[in-house]
């Protein structure tokens, strides 16, 4: 169980009254979207992809690429705005990668990405609002 206090913090209710019910399900247990699903997958504009948990910023549109996967990929998030830790479901061990100021499940870290970091961030576009840049 997650003991850590992030900064920005709700109840239950609070983030059942927030989110969708699919936004739900993958911030908060943890869920995965079905790929290909997210309008945001094909988002090619300038600007700052948010955590819809808490609006902190997490992703340029610039580090933004086509992975093939069907999610959201980004070779590396906003400095500070991302932490990760061990996901040890379904007979895998994965880097989950959530939030830093609401603790909120945007996806995982895998090392097949390409140039210059080779990280792949797949992130639930569920989880992510688009902003574009002015």
């Amino acid at each position: 169980m997650d003991t850590h206090t992030y900064p920005v913090t709700r109840t239950d209710a609070e983030w059942r009254a927030r989110l969708t019910p699919e936004q739900y399900a993958v911030m908060r247990g943890h869920g995965t979207e079905r790929p290909g699903s997210c309008a945001l997958l094909c988002e090619k504009r300038a600007g700052t992809f948010s955590c819809v948990g808490c609006d902190q910023p997490l992703f340029e549109s610039k580090l933004k690429f086509e992975s093939g996967t069907g999610w959201p990929s980004f070779n590396d998030p906003v400095p500070g705005s991302v932490e990760n830790t061990i996901d040890r479901s379904y007979g895998m061990v994965r880097t989950e990668c959530h939030c830093a100021r609401c603790g909120s499940h945007l996806g995982h870290v895998f090392e097949d990405g390409p140039p210059p970091t080779g990280l792949r961030y797949c992130i639930n576009g569920v989880a992510l609002k688009f902003d574009p840049a002015a």
